[in-house]
């Protein structure tokens, strides 16, 4: 679904990304780790295509169509869709009348439901994140997302200021996204995730972890063993490693 070959991303005259190979397949789902500051998130920006990110070498290839110089919305429309880790607040834009509009071209679930189910019922007549907590924000997110139903799903650290309880609720509701509850023969949705933790991991069945530092990916392999590596010697063990895991 998602290839990406040797892209180098800057950010004005400073080069972040150098060099990065990522290939997902559909219904796969990945999570990538690695310090702050690493390109983690610049990686998310530019597959989505935010103009501050700017491709200077490689492609990035989505259901085989280059689509490195597409705008925001044309990748949109094609199935991608991200969750900021911090989204803005959108100042005269009511939630309710965003989720109306996500639904005039989304193929997701039903606006009423989805909205029961990430318990949202009370933040409709509300300006979109204005006065949110980092947890309804973050339900928010995945409740446009659920609306949209891309095929293609990115999450910026999902778990980042959440309390359990909002863990829990999305954590189903991301399985949902991904379509975790079917054989993974019928999945269709593939996504990228990334978390710090590794709580989300308790809720999604992953296929692949990736490991970047300094713009770069050092390590690759089983997810669960990379965070069991990361939290036992640090991340200075992936720069020492020099074999792919």
């Amino acid at each position: 679904m998602l290839e990406l070959q040797d892209l180098h991303v800057a950010i004005g005259d400073r080069e972040i990304l150098h060099g990065v190979n990522l290939h997902i397949g559909p219904g796969e789902t990945h999570v990538l780790m690695g310090p702050n500051g690493s390109g983690k998130s610049t990686l998310l920006m530019t597959i989505m295509g935010f103009d501050a990110y700017r491709v200077t070498k490689g492609s990035i290839l989505f259901n085989g169509v280059d689509v490195t110089d597409l705008p925001v919305h044309e990748r949109a429309r094609l199935g991608m869709g991200i969750m900021f880790q911090r989204p803005p607040t959108i100042s005269g834009l009511k939630l309710g009348k965003m989720l109306e509009v996500i639904k005039e071209e989304g193929t997701g679930d039903d606006i009423q439901p989805a909205i029961e189910r990430m318990n949202m019922e009370d933040f409709l007549g509300r300006d979109i994140n204005h006065g949110f907590s980092g947890g309804e924000i973050k339900r928010s997110e995945i409740l446009q997302m659920m609306v949209q139903n891309p095929s293609f799903i990115m999450l910026d650290e999902p778990e980042s200021g959440v309390d359990l309880e909002n863990i829990h609720l999305m954590g189903e509701a991301i399985a949902h996204l991904l379509q975790k509850f079917q054989r993974f023969a019928n999945r269709k949705n593939s996504g990228l995730v990334i978390t710090h933790t590794g709580y989300i991991m308790d809720y999604l069945d992953v296929d692949r972890g990736h490991v970047m530092i300094n713009g770069e990916f050092k390590c690759h392999g089983n997810p669960r063993e990379i965070l069991k590596l990361i939290k036992e010697k640090g991340y200075n063990e992936c720069l020492r490693c020099d074999k792919i895991v």
